[in-house]
């Protein structure tokens, strides 16, 4: 079954100051390392800019499997990049991740492709995390749905399936520098925190 994934990376990176999808974490930056974890199981990755797109085209490089696609409306949010990935999706399933969840490993995408359902989401400890993956059926619902609506907002309605997955890293965003700085301090200890 073909799977492609679609990775959120128009934002302006209010809470952090910086553009923070170039941020490092070991030997990659945030952007590379999210996309690596969808890689090794997406035929096609799909990354959606919007705020400084050519330094972002500039992180990402020259890989024929990741595509950067421009959001014009990525101004007016997160949803109206979503809608602008799923344009381009062409297979059965597809995933979708912000692009600031770096810790994502190949073994959730892989659980989540083992189960069935419209809409899977990964859970951890009750929480539930990302990516979320979503059958193709849904992408005309989801592109007639008005930009000031949410992709969570979307879930809620037509109901979702839940993994539950034994990886912290399905929780772990970078909002701001404290995240980073603290999450950065984790991989050179060699774990999360638990906080």
């Amino acid at each position: 079954m073909k799977v492609e994934g679609i990775v959120l990376a128009a934002g302006y990176s209010r809470r952090t100051g910086l553009f923070k999808m170039g941020l490092k974490l070991k030997d990659k930056t945030i952007i590379q390392q999210t996309i690596d974890g969808m890689s090794k199981c997406c035929s096609r990755v799909i990354v959606v800019g919007g705020y400084r797109i050519e330094r972002l085209k500039k992180l990402i490089g020259k890989d024929k499997n990741v595509q950067v696609v421009f959001n014009p409306d990525y101004k007016k949010g997160m949803f109206t990049s979503v809608k602008q990935g799923i344009k381009h999706i062409n297979c059965e399933r597809f995933f979708v991740i912000p692009g600031d969840i770096p810790f994502v490993t190949e073994n959730v995408y892989k659980k989540l492709l083992k189960a069935y359902g419209d809409i899977i989401i990964p859970v951890y400890k009750g929480k539930k995390g990302h990516p979320v993956l979503i059958n193709s059926t849904l992408k005309n619902e989801l592109l007639e749905e008005k930009d000031d609506s949410s992709l969570s907002r979307f879930i809620k309605r037509k109901g979702y399936e839940i993994i539950e997955i034994n990886e912290k890293g399905i929780l772990k965003d970078i909002d701001t520098l404290e995240d980073y700085r603290r999450e950065k301090n984790n991989l050179l200890r060699g774990g999360f925190d638990e906080t």
